[in-house]
């Protein structure tokens, strides 16, 4: 904070993933015992890979108050330099250090090729394209005789990151682009998987920020308990937007917070993604898509989380998700093929498993838990893919796993009821748009009709993928945003660029007059409408 590294007396221990599927009760307590302090930390053992150090409240105040005296200075660099120079600059250090970067995510339990997912869309954040859509946002200009007409967006000020603990690094990177905006930035590295966080932002990010001259306090970064720092955020003078990742009901709740003390809210909460797929679609691509529902066992916001399904399709779909689902397998994270991650507390799922079936959903596949080697055992640490298939549009919401988000691997695959393809359509567009939610959104459907149907009539959501991976990062697109419970009252596609921004009209004139301006377009007007006028009407000739 401030620029300069801070020691502490309390740290934050980092347990290697892999080593808690050998042990987990053993590799937890022994994290807990040197976060105590019950154990000293002069020899550790080759299961902590890290350490962080904790910020008390002092310590979160004071790294507040550094980025309060940094962002005037910095929001008063040239866009040139603090979006151009800087997003180009990132982009080459984070491919430079992009293997280095896999083995932290991994170490923090990522699986392999999730934490290379991840690391991708790093990089297409901050790639040309991207670059120069948001520099064309940033800043547009036109002429108007003698006046230079500016369109700019300006920075708020101080902004504050709270990102989750299943997806911590690459979102604090999405909150660089803040940064760039000419703000200063405050993030918390969460407690439950710091070191990433930590280690891109301090050795990658403040680097940049130090090689265009950025001042101190541009960038802070502290770990430290969630509920309190909020607080400290929320209560402090200095502090302009929060970016909060969490559940709807919190960040729901945290945005009236925010609102009260006069804080712009920026909320990236739960997910429902719906897929429609449509009876012309390519069924193998788009239950290759429905597979993505189970990356991470299912603990990543912005994967499919149910599915309609036009009838006379369903069983050929299902039939091909199931195949697809064989080649998904749990395993430690560094292996080359896993995509399932521990669910080290699974008696939620369950409890939706039973609730879908008590309510007439089919198991389609799934609905047990397993051990690494995809044996069943009911003490098992992770869980088996898992489809239920729902019969009817109405009353599908009744089902928990229709209605709300799971966050662990549980499909619910929703049949239409058979109906004209007019009529199903319809049906098919009122139901995306009623979701509570709005993250993504996605369609497979071959129809030019019904594709620009979904085009024109789908307003949910940061983002509507036709046939195309759900989860696949492209450039230009946004990563996350949502409506809805998603995004709060305020929510869309999240840029975060543009939402720790506000907009302000520029005119720079070479010298007109005053009074032409207020008075002179008016003139031209009758000037103009006197000589195209075919006919006058008197005043007095006016009717009732």
């Amino acid at each position: 904070m401030g620029g300069q590294d801070h020691e502490s007396d309390s740290w934050v221990y980092v347990v290697d993933s892999s080593v808690l599927l050998d042990d987990a009760f053993a590799s937890l307590s022994l994290k807990r015992k040197l976060e105590q302090g019950r154990i000293t930390p002069d020899s550790l053992p080759p299961s902590i890979v890290g350490r962080v150090a904790k910020a008390d409240r002092p310590t979160v105040e004071a790294a507040l108050e550094a980025a309060a005296a940094a962002a005037p200075a910095w929001a008063a660099f040239p866009l040139e330099t603090r979006l151009d120079k800087v997003g180009e600059l990132l982009r080459r250090r984070l491919s430079e250090r992009a293997e280095e970067i896999t083995r932290i995510l991994v170490s923090e339990g990522h699986p392999l090729a999730l934490a290379r997912w991840q690391v991708s869309g790093m990089l297409e954040c901050f790639g040309p394209e991207s670059v120069g859509f948001y520099h064309a946002q940033m800043h547009q200009e036109f002429r108007q005789g003698e006046r230079r007409i500016q369109i700019r967006r300006l920075p708020d000020g101080v902004v504050c990151l709270n990102p989750p603990h299943n997806a911590p690094l690459s979102s604090a990177l999405l909150g660089v682009t803040s940064v760039m905006a000419g703000n200063s930035l405050v993030v918390r590295a969460p407690r439950s998987a710091p070191l990433g966080v930590m280690y891109v932002l301090h050795e990658v990010v403040r680097p940049v920020l130090e090689e265009v001259g950025a001042p101190p306090g541009t960038l802070n970064v502290v770990c430290g308990d969630p509920a309190p720092m909020l607080s400290a955020w929320v209560d402090s003078p200095h502090v302009d937007d929060i970016m909060y990742f969490g559940s709807s009901e919190n960040g729901v709740r945290f945005q009236e917070r925010c609102i009260a003390a006069g804080k712009k809210p920026i909320l990236e909460l739960a997910g429902n993604d719906v897929v429609v797929v449509w009876k012309d679609a390519d069924l193998d691509l788009a239950a290759e898509a429905l597979t993505e529902s189970f990356y991470g066992s299912g603990q990543l916001c912005m994967i499919p989380n149910q599915v309609v399904v036009h009838p006379d399709v369903a069983d050929g779909l299902v039939a091909r998700l199931i195949r697809q689902i064989g080649h998904i397998r749990p395993g430690r994270p560094g292996e080359e093929d896993v995509l399932l991650t521990p669910v080290l507390r699974n008696e939620k799922f369950f409890s939706c498993l039973r609730d879908a079936l008590d309510k007439g959903a089919e198991l389609a596949c799934g609905g047990h838990a397993m051990q690494a080697d995809e044996t069943r055992d009911a003490a098992g640490i992770f869980l088996e893919p898992t489809v239920v298939v729902v019969r009817g549009l109405e009353g599908a919401r009744e089902v928990d796993a229709v209605r709300h988000e799971t966050f662990f691997p549980l499909l619910p695959l929703v049949v239409a009821e058979p109906a004209p393809d007019e009529v199903l359509l319809e049906r098919f567009v009122e139901y995306m748009n009623s979701n509570e939610y709005g993250l993504r959104n996605s369609l497979w459907a071959a129809s030019s009709t019904v594709v620009d149907t979904f085009l024109a009539r789908i307003r949910t959501g940061g983002l509507l993928k036709i046939n195309d991976s759900h989860i696949g990062f492209l450039p230009y697109l946004p990563t996350h945003g949502g409506t809805g419970l998603t995004g709060g009252v305020f929510g869309e596609a999240n840029y975060p660029i543009l939402r720790t921004s506000h907009l302000q009209g520029v005119s720079i004139s070479s010298g007109s007059r005053p009074r032409d301006a207020v008075f002179g377009r008016w003139k031209a007007l009758q000037r103009n409408g006197s000589r195209s006028a075919p006919a006058s009407v008197h005043p007095n000739d006016h009717q009732p």
